[in-house]
This record gives structure tokens, C-alpha cells and sequence, in this order.
């Protein structure tokens, strides 16, 4: 999995109006934790982890925090609900040894047998959340979806991966192919035809 470096300065635990002032001058205060770590407060540039937040992919966060070297995952971004920036993100501070819980987006790759027949290919779900050590995290999950027929559909419990537990639910439904309009007219048309 890609590595993305952000630089990070120490807070002090602040108010409201505190928190508003980073925000003002274009920083975003943020939140590390794990297992056996006090909760260190700091802020990043705003610019900075626009890297971060403006792609569809999942990264391993190396952060640099006034010197020191953190491992984490970005866990939990708060966006503002008008203007669509980051207000603030919780980190989760990881370790090689120990399974890692991240959303990874999926990459669909082949042509359905149910569209060659004249169905709808439609893609429901964008990211599956799976668990695996840092070494065995994939950049993307690669789903070929030639055998799908019509008015069938792939969920995540169809899915297995080498070293990759898959968290999402098992009924979280990836993909299917739908039968269109046009051939629910034709197939009614020829029902009445041969009548």
C-alpha cells in the first residue's frame, strides 16, 4: 500500500474558539491514538492533507510530528457540511505486527456476460473495508466481473483474498448487471406474440 508523508505540529488541547483560529490561519487540528499511545493533539496544513482527502485511494499515513515518527491510518474525517472542508481528523496509530483496518477502494476490471446479453452494469459500493498486516494491504482490491450474468449481483461475501480478512458486510452488494427496460418490452412483446 502507498505511503503518504504529512508534517504535523503539537497542540494544546483548546476551545472552540481555539480550534476555529487553526482553522482560520489554514490548518486542521487532528487526533493520534492506538494501542499503548497517549492522544496526541496537532495540526496539519489544510493544503497538505488536501493529498490525503482529494483521492480515492487508502494510504498508510506516515506522520512527523515536531521530530517524531508516527505510522497511522486516517479513521475518521469531520467535514463541513456547506463549504466541504476538513474540520478535523482522527488518526489511528498502527504497527507491522499487528492486522490494520482500512476502507480500500476497488477496481473493476472485465465485461459481463450479462451485458453482452444486453443488461445494465451497475456498481453499488466503491470501497470495501478489509483487515490485513501492513504488508499484505493492497492499494486496490481487482474484482473481475466477466461471469456475471443478467439479474445477477456480487456482494462481499462472493469475495476472497489472499492474507485480507473482508470487514464490510457480506450482503454489501458490489456490483450487479440489471435487465433494461428495452428487453422487459421485447420479452413482453414476444410473451404476447406467441400467444
Amino acid at each position: 500500500m502507498k505511503h503518504f508523508s504529512l508534517d504535523g505540529t503539537i497542540r494544546e488541547k483548546g476551545n472552540k474558539q481555539v480550534l476555529k483560529a487553526f482553522r482560520r490561519q489554514g490548518l486542521v487540528p487532528c487526533n493520534l491514538y492506538g494501542q499503548g499511545l497517549e492522544n496526541i493533539l496537532f495540526t496539519v496544513s489544510a493544503k497538505q492533507l488536501q493529498g490525503l482527502t482529494n483521492t480515492p485511494a487508502a494510504h498508510i499515513v506516515d506522520l512527523n510530528l515536531d521530530g517524531k515518527k508516527y505510522v497511522a491510518v486516517a479513521h475518521e474525517y469531520q467535514w463541513h457540511p456547506v463549504d466541504d472542508n476538513c474540520l478535523h481528523v482522527d488518526f489511528l496509530a498502527v504497527s507491522e505486527d499487528k492486522p490494520i483496518a482500512i476502507d480500500v477502494p476497488l477496481n473493476i476490471t472485465g465485461h459481463p456476460v450479462g451485458v453482452q446479453a444486453g443488461g445494465k452494469f451497475v456498481q453499488v459500493s466503491r470501497k470495501l473495508r478489509i483487515s490485513a498486516l501492513m504488508k499484505d494491504l493492497p492499494d486496490q482490491l481487482d474484482i473481475d466481473v466477466t461471469p456475471l450474468g443478467l439479474d445477477k449481483r456480487m456482494t462481499a461475501g462472493d469475495l476472497k483474498f489472499d492474507g485480507i480478512t473482508i470487514l464490510s458486510d457480506k450482503n454489501t452488494i458490489i456490483c450487479r448487471v440489471k435487465t433494461t427496460r428495452a428487453m422487459q418490452q421485447a420479452a413482453a412483446d414476444a410473451a404476447k406474440e406467441a400467444e
